[in-house]
């Protein structure tokens, strides 16, 4: 697919590294694990993660510009496993799941959504994606952002007003950017801010989550249910506990995939736009970390 794209826009491209002649000749890198020796490409100037993360990329010179991929497709996905995720925490799947397990048949007490108050941890492109599709649906939608920016229709906290965002939030969902600062953020203290019994949908990355601690809060009620498509690590072991707790429900990083054709149309808007001199679409603030 991604020869066909380039060479429908007219421009060259190198299929694998084995492929390349001439490493000084390439000025695009554009993967998900980069070569062990970025060294000896001396004409790189843009490195395009071909996912919507970077944290898994090491560090790269001031001087080589880091994108990560944009495409609808993906945060159309993401929004789709979040909206599922949402629903059947709200719904209390995990637990009907494991009573269908046990040919066991009780009901328990139904809610509308408009009693349930959601928490976006992370408000960019697809988390706004979310919470207008959670909206949508009913749900009283409020989100967690470093800049606390206003976004149509959601209750929006900034990062200093995390404790008063976690209080009134019944599903907490986590997407954010894995960098230094949210490292960990999915801790004990974090789950003991949380109303008792709130549920956790999680599609940022494994390493946000303590892993231990979610553990905890289950057994002691302070969650009543998890749902995740990111662990720590990836792939979760086969005999990690979590894996038969009935209150939790695991997808293997599944939220999204990148489509061929749309990471290929992302990779030669960049390519174009380093080469005109103009912004570089999805490009990562170092600062930040995305």
């Amino acid at each position: 697919m991604w020869p066909r794209v380039f060479a429908e826009a007219g421009e060259s491209i190198v299929v694998g590294e084995a492929a390349v002649a001439d490493p000084s000749a390439i000025a695009h890198i554009a993967c998900w694990n980069p070569p062990q020796d970025l060294s000896i490409y001396t004409g790189l100037k843009t490195l395009i993660s071909v996912g919507a993360g970077v944290d898994h990329l090491p560090a790269l010179p001031e001087d080589i510009a880091l994108s990560r991929t944009i495409a609808p497709g993906l945060e159309a996905m993401v929004r789709d496993w979040v909206v599922m995720a949402t629903l059947m925490a709200h719904r209390d799947m995990p637990a009907y799941v494991a009573q269908a397990r046990e040919r066991l048949w009780k009901a328990g007490k139904v809610l509308v959504t408009g009693q349930r108050t959601v928490g976006i941890m992370g408000m960019g492109r697809i988390g706004r994606l979310a919470a207008a599709s959670l909206n949508s649906l009913g749900f009283r939608v409020r989100g967690w952002s470093l800049s606390g920016a206003l976004a149509d229709g959601v209750e929006m906290f900034a990062a200093h007003e995390l404790d008063g965002f976690l209080g009134g939030t019944d599903i907490l969902v986590c997407l954010l950017p894995l960098t230094e600062r949210t490292h960990g953020i999915l801790d004990e203290r974090l789950f003991a801010k949380l109303p008792r019994g709130a549920r956790l949908v999680h599609a940022g990355r494994g390493g946000h989550l303590d892993m231990a601690a979610l553990a905890r809060a289950l057994d002691e009620g302070r969650l009543a249910s998890a749902i995740l498509d990111v662990t720590d690590p990836e792939p979760l072991p086969a005999e990690h506990s979590l894996w038969s707790d009935p209150r939790v429900i695991i997808t293997p990083h599944v939220a999204a995939q990148t489509d061929a054709r749309e990471g290929a149309l992302h990779a030669l808007a960049v390519v174009r736009a380093v080469r005109q001199g103009s912004p570089i679409p999805g490009l990562v603030v170092r600062e930040r970390g995305y």
